[in-house]
């Protein structure tokens, strides 16, 4: 028997309309244009109501790394429901689900990460990577060590803490209060700067941001540095080749905690299985979520080094810290089974060496049409920059809501991009085969010429 009866797409609206708020959305614009109802989904492909095939160049939000379809991961959930379907972590308890996954997690991250604390999201992930690095230094006896340095336009999610830590200004000016004990310094974006530097010296430049400003507030009251490797939410911010290095020489230097948000790049997403990996970084914590389990069910968790965890066993006592479905046993076995495709398939390998370098030859062509400035992508990760002037690389006036427009175009001629202002981003899955990516293309190639047209 079906879950949920069968409506029509105009009835499915209505009740969504009445009943259903949804995250980051304008309720009364969406009231007026109705929601695209998504009914199915296969391999890189979803379905609205009204059967249209739609290519999914988002997996999901940016979490459906092993693609739709995957009967394992609906069978890992049935078994682990049929025999355990909650259990908490609290009460020194365990299960076998959550005991294997940290031993494969482990297995597939770097050597000084030997434990793992389990959330339910990228944004309970960020709470507890603030509450873990501010509780390690009061028990290394530097209580005054508070200060969590983040990036302009980045984005940690958006819980409070979340977005106190994240730097984007309009999330930031709704809900009054933050947390203290934020601060940032800017992002590396080359395109979005003048440009009078070379993508490196800029990179340098980015990077020592981060030594200003702790030479502003004070070594002694800094505790961690936190980035996504590649800024996703913000517009897929590739940085300089020089950013990651510096970044880390810097917080050496200073004995800062080294945090990489992996909720995004994580699991293969940029051709490594982190996005420390790629940019040959080495994070005292890292905190992930979505491609773990593929989004089939939610699960997140910080990675805690052994700098860091050691302290937190030994002089720490009780954590006064947790979620009711930390290390839930049926997101933790789908996240073994999601772990083991990964794996058998060669999906990170595969990313890296066949359909990542084959997607980004075609994506950079699109360089070659008058509306766009730059293209960027790594692994399966990228964006192109939607321009008025080509020579001069002026923008658009942001009235004119040019990318917008291109995303609405690009959706209803079946392919899913996302806007970020006058910025086009994508992530599809990593099962995309090469006819996949030639249809991406050719598709996007049509809805630039479309936009060009609506906006001329």
């Amino acid at each position: 028997m079906a879950i949920v009866g069968k409506r029509s797409r105009s009835e499915w609206q209505e009740l969504d309309s009445q009943h259903y708020l949804h995250p980051f959305t304008d309720h009364k614009e969406l009231g007026e244009k109705k929601s695209r109802i998504i009914t199915r989904a296969d391999g890189v492909y979803i379905y609205d109501a009204d059967d249209n095939e739609i290519l999914d160049g988002m997996s999901g939000l940016w979490c459906v790394n092993a693609g739709y379809g995957r009967n394992e991961l609906v069978e890992a959930a049935r078994k682990q429901l049929e025999e355990l379907p909650y259990y908490n972590s609290f009460f020194q308890c365990a299960h076998p689900p959550s005991i294997e996954l940290s031993r494969m997690l482990v297995e597939v991250t770097q050597p000084q990460f030997n434990r793992v604390f389990y959330t339910g999201s990228g944004s309970e992930s960020i709470d507890t990577m603030i509450r873990i690095a501010r509780r390690y230094w009061e028990l290394r006896g530097q209580p005054d060590r508070q200060i969590i340095v983040a990036r302009e336009n980045a984005y940690h999610g958006s819980t409070i803490a979340g977005t106190s830590l994240g730097g984007m200004k309009a999330q930031r000016k709704q809900g009054g209060m933050l947390v203290p004990g934020i601060e940032h310094i800017e992002q590396p974006y080359w395109f979005g700067s003048d440009r009078s530097l070379s993508p490196e010296e800029f990179g340098l430049q980015a990077a020592r941001a981060l030594l200003q400003k702790i030479e502003e507030v004070g070594a002694d009251k800094v505790a961690a540095f936190v980035g996504e490797p590649i800024q996703g939410a913000g517009g897929v911010i590739i940085p300089p080749e020089a950013y990651w290095s510096e970044i880390q020489r810097i917080c050496r230097e200073h004995d800062i905690l080294l945090v990489t948000d992996e909720v995004i790049c994580g699991f293969g997403r940029l051709g490594e299985w982190f996005g420390a990996d790629y940019y040959g970084v080495t994070p005292d914590l890292m905190t992930f979520a979505k491609g773990v389990t593929s989004g089939y069910l939610p699960l997140g968790g910080v990675m805690v080094s052994d700098r860091v965890s050691d302290v937190l066993i030994d002089k720490g006592g009780e954590f006064y810290h947790g979620f009711t479905y930390s290390g839930h046993p049926a997101s933790c076995a789908v996240a073994i089974e999601n772990i083991r495709i990964l794996q058998r398939e060669n999906l990170v390998e595969y990313t890296k060496n066949e359909i990542g370098p084959y997607l980004q030859k075609n994506w950079a062509t699109l360089l070659e049409h008058p509306l766009v400035g730059e293209t960027r992508m790594v692994g399966l990760m990228g964006a192109f920059e939607i321009v008025k002037d080509k020579g001069s690389l002026e923008r658009f006036d942001e009235d004119d809501s040019v990318g917008t427009i291109c995303r609405d175009l690009l959706v209803n001629n079946g392919l899913v991009m996302r806007a970020v202002g006058d910025t086009i981003v994508t992530a599809p899955p990593l099962n995309l085969s090469r006819e996949q990516a030639d249809e991406m293309i050719e598709k996007t190639w049509k809805c630039l010429d479309l936009t060009a047209a609506a906006v001329s």
